[in-house]
């Protein structure tokens, strides 16, 4: 089964040192993901600064700069994972090195028909 392993932490939790460092260790934790075939992507995200929202209100989009949600920890990052059940999930998801320092949100992904592989 496919799960999103999302990131959130204060972004200024870290420093320079330690976001890079947290980076190598993220990128050694998906090359032995992907030596096991359960690697499907993961990726940092910029700052929230950088977001932009947007939502269609009766035909019409409308378009905010920033995040959906204003919290205290920031989406930062994801992992998709293939991984046999829910336990397996959150073994893999308490090696992700920013769970240290922020929270790891697993969520089964839901396969529609019709879409291209991942």
């Amino acid at each position: 089964m496919k799960y999103v392993l999302l990131i959130y932490l204060e972004e200024n939790a870290l420093s320079e040192t330690e976001r890079e460092e947290c980076y190598v260790k993220s990128a050694q934790l998906a090359q032995q993901l992907n030596s096991k075939g359960q690697y499907l992507a993961t990726a940092p995200l910029h700052p929230v600064a950088t977001a932009t929202s947007i939502r269609v209100r009766d035909g019409k989009p409308l378009v905010t700069d920033g995040p959906f949600a204003e919290t205290r920890e920031q989406l930062g990052g994801f992992f998709l994972i293939d991984a046999q059940d829910l336990d397996a999930a959150m073994a893999i998801a308490a090696q992700i090195p920013a769970a240290k320092v922020g929270t790891v949100e697993i969520r089964p992904v839901i396969e529609v028909a019709g879409l291209p592989e991942q």
